[in-house]
């Protein structure tokens, strides 16, 4: 039932042009891309990807404009793509350790990725306005997948909409947690625990914000949250970083 639910809201987010700075932006974006790379862009909204029955939900800010808004999948044909797939695969959520297209075979068991918005922003930015238009989408997203038990927020935006978008998140007691790398939140509902990661984007790997090390880490971390092992805390150092 979930999966069927996926693929109709899948179908809706396709066809949304709630935000005319962001449907101007993808479509610039897709039909200069094509100019130059002689490939066809996907040009539209993005909607999540995965494993219905997924326990890990990965939610990332939004689709970049050489990687989603090109193939057409979130967090496929970009160098973040190939960063979060590489660990995702060594941690047993992919089926492999590439994710390059629509049509590669990539499956994400008990692994489900999605993106607080839809559509590439310039600049990477997205407006206020526009992460409260698509929070809607996010929110359906987790009611459609009925297993979720760790959302993990690649990123301080992302970590900020996850909150938004779950039921009584902001009521959680105080001091509540800030973004940081390793971070851990439980939410109110359904036992379900928000866990933090920096964003796999080339310039954070690059800068050394985010080695691979530091994602197994995290991923290690997820698996024994679902295990129901609990969850250390990652070093101070890595902490002191957020």
């Amino acid at each position: 039932m979930s999966g069927t639910g996926l693929q109709v809201l899948a179908r809706r987010i396709e066809r949304c042009r709630k935000c005319a700075r962001l449907v101007a932006w993808r479509e610039r974006s897709a039909a200069e891309g094509k100019e130059r790379r002689g490939e066809r862009y996907w040009g539209r909204p993005i909607a999540g990807f995965g494993d219905p029955q997924a326990r890990l939900v990965l939610v990332g800010l939004a689709p970049a404009a050489q990687g989603a808004n090109r193939t057409g999948r979130v967090f496929t044909g970009d160098r973040s793509a190939a960063f979060l797939m590489a660990a995702l695969h060594r941690h047993g959520f992919a089926n492999q350790p590439t994710s390059t297209g629509r049509d590669d075979g990539l499956e994400l068991p008990d692994a489900f990725m999605t993106a607080a918005v839809r559509c590439v922003p310039p600049d990477n930015k997205p407006l206020p306005t526009e992460f409260a238009r698509c929070r809607p989408y996010l929110e359906e997203e987790l009611r459609l997948l009925p297993r979720a038990r760790v959302l993990l927020a690649l990123g301080a935006g992302a970590w900020t909409q996850v909150l938004r978008a779950c039921p009584g998140a902001f009521s959680t007691p105080r001091p509540r947690a800030a973004f940081h790398h390793g971070a851990r939140l439980a939410l109110p509902e359904d036992g379900q625990v928000l866990m933090a990661s920096y964003h796999p984007s080339p310039r954070n790997v690059q800068t050394g914000l985010l080695s691979a090390a530091m994602m197994d880490r995290v991923l290690e971390e997820v698996r024994r949250e679902l295990d129901g092992n609990g969850t250390p805390t990652l070093g101070a150092q890595e902490r002191s970083r957020g």
